[in-house]
Order: C-alpha cells, then sequence, then structure tokens
C-alpha cells in the first residue's frame, strides 16, 4: 500500500468525514509517518498503534510471529469470524469485517453463570467457545487469564488461524504474551507489562484496512 493509499485509510479510520476533520487526520499521520518511518505492512500496524495510544514506546513492544499479517489479511479476506476476550474489544472492531462476511463474538458469562470460580469471566468465555476457535481469529485485548487459557486450548488441540494478544497489568500479563509466543500459531502481541484494548483494536483494525478493496478505502 502507498503512503497516500495509507493516508486514505487512516482517514477512514479515524472517522474523518469533515474537511478540518480530514485536515486534522492527514497531520496525525503526517507525524506519525515521522515517528514510524516504515511503509511496510508490519510498520502500518505500528503506526496504527502508536496512533491509538499516543505512545511511539509501541514501535518496540510489538512482536509479529510466523508471518501473522499475511494470514490475518487472508483469514479475514476468506470470511473468518473474530472471537475477543471482553466487550471492548468487541465494539471497538471496525463493522468493515462484515462486508467481507466476519463477525465479532464476545462470550462473558455474567458472574453468576460462571460455576467455576477458579476462572475469571474472560477464561470462562473463551472456554465456552473451545470449538468455535480454530481457523477463527481469536484477539485477547485485556485480560492475561484469557492468553494463559488460551495457550493451555491451543495445546491440547485447537488452532486458530491468527491470535492478537496484548493483554496489560503487573500479574501474568508480561508472561502470558511470552507464552503465546513459544505457540506455532501465528501471533501479534506486545511485550512486558503494556498493552490493552486499544492496542488490540488498532490492529485488528489495520489487517481489516488491509483485507478491504482498494476501493472502499478511497
Amino acid at each position: 500500500m502507498t503512503t497516500k493509499e495509507e493516508g486514505k485509510t487512516m482517514n477512514h479510520a479515524m472517522g474523518a468525514s469533515t474537511d478540518e476533520a480530514r485536515r486534522i487526520a492527514q497531520l496525525s499521520q503526517q507525524i506519525i509517518g515521522d515517528i514510524v518511518a516504515d511503509n511496510s505492512p508490519e510498520g502500518s500496524i505500528k503506526q496504527r498503534v502508536v496512533m491509538a495510544t499516543g505512545n511511539p514506546q509501541f514501535i518496540d513492544l510489538l512482536r509479529f510471529r510466523h508471518h501473522p499479517i499475511a494470514t490475518g489479511v487472508a483469514a479475514i479476506q476468506r470470511g473468518v469470524n473474530v472471537y475477543v476476550d471482553i466487550n471492548m474489544v468487541r465494539v471497538g472492531i471496525s463493522k468493515d469485517i462484515q462486508r467481507l462476511g466476519g463477525h465479532v463474538t464476545c462470550e462473558l458469562p455474567d458472574s453468576d453463570a460462571n460455576s467455576d470460580q477458579e476462572l475469571t469471566r474472560a477464561s470462562a468465555g473463551l472456554l465456552k467457545l473451545r470449538d468455535k476457535l480454530t481457523d477463527a481469529i481469536v484477539v485477547v485485548g485485556n485480560a492475561p487469564s484469557a492468553a494463559m487459557t488460551l495457550t493451555s486450548m491451543v495445546k491440547e488441540g485447537c488452532k486458530p488461524a491468527l491470535i492478537v494478544a496484548t493483554p496489560v497489568g503487573f500479574v501474568n500479563a508480561a508472561r502470558s504474551k511470552e507464552v503465546i509466543r513459544e505457540l506455532t500459531i501465528p501471533s501479534i502481541t506486545t511485550v512486558g507489562t503494556q498493552g490493552g484494548t486499544p492496542v488490540a483494536v488498532a490492529i485488528v483494525n489495520g489487517l481489516i484496512s488491509m483485507a478491504l478493496p482498494r476501493s472502499s478505502q478511497e
């Protein structure tokens, strides 16, 4: 994707529909382009994450394993579903994915319905989705426990097409992403304690933009 095309895509992603909004989006894109001087697919994802967080440190915190961008784009283009750990991630993901046949689902049980009190609700939700995760995209944007549960399911035979894992925090967040990177499943993760919902959403929306026909991005 050229710089001009990426600019149009970013304007669309930022909801820039007026002249002033487009001016701001274009200026933001110029600034981000100076910070992340990389027009590769990985660079495009990094630009989106920096834009979403306002934090250039994420340039060095993102990790790409086993060709995740090409895999993720191809999966979205063939209409796979996306399963996420919390509703905040679900509502942030672009509805443009539906134009390609995919849907975004969060199965987060009520606390009273979670019979196993040793599990977090996010972990229980992913376990409930176990039979649907193979060949799907799984996004863990918040809960380290969900990332650990997902790792266990993969080792038991579940095979998502792509994992995006960016849990944030000081309890198991760093380790939960390390074990994701140890899998053979394509993945995009952050290192250390930083991450969170905006990072996960920016990554997935970047993949969706790459998957859309160019004519729909103008």
